[in-house]
């Protein structure tokens, strides 16, 4: 017995490891075989010398070539694959916006009422294996099925002998669309954490990114590096004796159900993506819809690659590359989002609250002493999906479920230790922020978020509003007049902002006229706006008016309502000023003069 290295060109996975040595292993003589894609080698044990002709003519039935690959570079120096990548982004732009526009992307979510607009990217990945990967390695036991089919049927005609392909694509797509919605409910049993969801996406990220890397080849030594399942566990199952067994339609299409168990990087990346789904439709839906992808390129074994061959192949596999590279950067986006690394953690913001953060957010109430914080999940995500709240007060969190058959309605926080389905109508949460910062929320995938900005409770609205009259006085220290009754300077707005924290007068009622609330105020340059508190009702729409008696002073001589309008008006003697809105979310939302000071309030029931 004696051993020979035989070195082989072009190979890139542990798929071309597969094909070459089922193909060296039929060479007279040959005992066992082993080869390594990284090393370029296959270890060769035999009882005799090798006939140098049989092992080339092996190698190159598999698709191969024997000989030794130079050294790859880095980045390639090639011109023209900077064109092709070019070219390939601009199809890719332009084939986005045209499924944008055909409504492609809401396929999977008119078919089955969740979000699923990552579906025809997951199909575009599966032609793309179809064609490359699962060609290669699942073409030969297609091939192998049909050529006992004729075996067994020589008369049958061109329509029959396609029959072996339409079971083999049938009971793999079956058992993709099965085993995937196994993982899925895997995922959902264990009951993931988020950090553990967070790098399982990062994870599939990273090898879709190593996927598209490869074939865009750009980037030449990729072709060196892969991450899939020992091939070993292909050899347990018998994938390759099943392959040689009488023919059956019912062998054809175990066969078929069996590569779930193949060593191919994209089919595995689809795995791992199923099981961090933690949902068993979306992990069924996931790999059904890939294995559907790479139908076309299984039914037509060498057809379809025929069409794809040459400069038209390269920018084929640069387009997908592309896409798999965008989607690989969507998927470790996510995968950060759960994790908690943002842009603000890696430093490029700062997320502590600053001294002087406003906590007068329309859209956290004061209940009781509790701070009722009030959202809405859609199959679009969360609305609203930002608040600011403060340290040391317990919260209130309701979240109103609108769309359950959606991942937006699987709500995580690692750090109020939260992740649970939504179901329709209310969903409360309750906590008790003991830090400033800021506490994030996703879905289970990452893909809609939102957060929580605390700030201490010292730094409330008095502080802001200090904050706001200083910068005014600086702005306006050499001004004459700014010391004018009523205005900025001199502290007179501070005086109305300290007299509207103390104001106890119950809030002013509306007038309804029709379907309009209208609320009415004076300004005189003594006593500001008055009345200066209202209680409007929320989704119906609001008049605001204010008969101006003096000409206003300073940046009092404007008024404005932020959140509710855009607008901001001067007070002009003799003339009424007008405000138009809807308010749409409950909330206490401040009157203000153009430089933020507060001089009033609406409060939306």
């Amino acid at each position: 017995m004696s051993k020979q290295k035989i070195h082989i060109q072009g190979m890139h996975c542990r798929s071309c490891e597969i094909l070459i040595e089922d193909e060296l292993s039929k060479v007279k003589g040959v005992k066992k075989v082993y080869v390594n894609h990284k090393t370029g080698v296959a270890d060769v044990d035999c009882e005799c010398e090798l006939d140098q002709n049989e092992v080339a003519t092996a190698v190159q039935n598999a698709g191969y070539v024997v000989g030794e690959d130079g050294k790859m570079p880095l980045i390639s120096k090639n011109r023209k694959d900077y064109i092709d990548l070019g070219i390939a982004f601009f199809i890719t732009v332009a084939l986005y916006f045209v499924a944008k526009t055909l409504g492609i992307f809401d396929l999977g979510k008119s078919i089955t009422g969740g979000n699923y607009s990552s579906l025809p990217v997951v199909f575009i990945v599966g032609l793309t294996a179809g064609v490359s990967t699962c060609m290669a390695l699942v073409g030969g036991l297609v091939l192998g099925a049909a050529s006992r089919f004729s075996a067994k049927n020589p008369r049958a005609t061109g329509m029959e002998k396609f029959t072996p392909h339409i079971y083999f694509n049938l009971g793999r797509i079956a058992s993709y669309f099965v085993l995937g919605g196994a993982l899925g409910f895997l995922g959902s049993i264990f009951q993931l954490s988020t950090s553990v969801l967070g790098m399982l996406t990062v994870i599939v990220g990273l090898v879709m990114l190593l996927l598209g890397g490869q074939l865009i080849d750009i980037f030449p030594f990729l072709k060196r590096v892969s991450f899939t399942l020992p091939k070993g566990i292909s050899r347990a199952l018998g994938i390759k004796e099943q392959s040689e067994l009488e023919y059956s339609n019912t062998n054809s299409a175990i066969m078929g159900a069996s590569t779930f168990f193949l060593p191919c990087g994209f089919t595995q990346a689809m795995q791992l993506f199923a099981m961090s789904s933690g949902s068993p439709l979306t992990g069924a839906l996931t790999m059904g819809v890939f294995a559907l992808g790479t139908a076309p390129g299984l039914l037509g074994v060498g057809g379809l690659t025929s069409v794809v061959k040459g400069n038209g192949a390269k920018l084929f596999f640069k387009t997908a590359g592309v896409v798999v590279i965008l989607l690989s950067l969507f998927n470790i986006t996510n995968g950060l989002n759960l994790l908690g690394v943002t842009p603000e953690v890696l430093g490029a913001f700062t997320t502590k609250a600053a001294a002087g953060n406003t906590v007068n957010d329309p859209n956290v109430k004061m209940v009781g002493g509790v701070q009722e914080v009030r959202m809405t999940q859609a199959s679009g995500g969360y609305s609203p999906n930002k608040f600011t709240i403060r340290k040391g007060i317990p919260v209130k969190w309701i979240i109103t479920s609108k769309d359950i058959y959606t991942c937006a309605a699987s709500i995580a926080s690692q750090q109020l230790n939260i992740r649970k389905g939504l179901q329709l109508g209310e969903n409360v949460f309750e906590f008790t922020p003991k830090e400033t910062g800021t506490i994030r929320f996703s879905c289970s995938m990452g893909m809609y978020t939102g957060s929580f900005t605390v700030v201490d409770d010292k730094e409330s609205a008095g502080a802001t509003q200090q904050t706001t009259l200083a910068n005014t006085q600086t702005q306006n220290s050499g001004s004459a007049g700014s010391c004018s009754a009523g205005g900025c300077g001199c502290g007179g707005a501070a005086k109305k902002a300290a007299a509207l924290q103390n104001n106890n007068e119950p809030a002013t009622k509306p007038i309804t006229q029709g379907n309009v609330q209208v609320i009415k105020a004076t300004y005189t340059a003594l006593g500001d706006i008055s009345p200066n508190t209202f209680t409007v009702k929320a989704n119906q729409p609001v008049k605001f008016e204010i008969l101006s008696k003096d000409n206003g002073e300073g940046c009092m001589g404007s008024v404005a309502v932020p959140n509710l309008s855009k607008k901001v008006e001067m007070l002009t003697k003799g003339e009424t000023t007008t405000f138009e809105f809807t308010p749409t979310s409950t909330g206490t939302y401040p009157i203000t003069c153009a430089m933020g000071v507060p001089r009033g309030q609406i409060q939306v029931i």
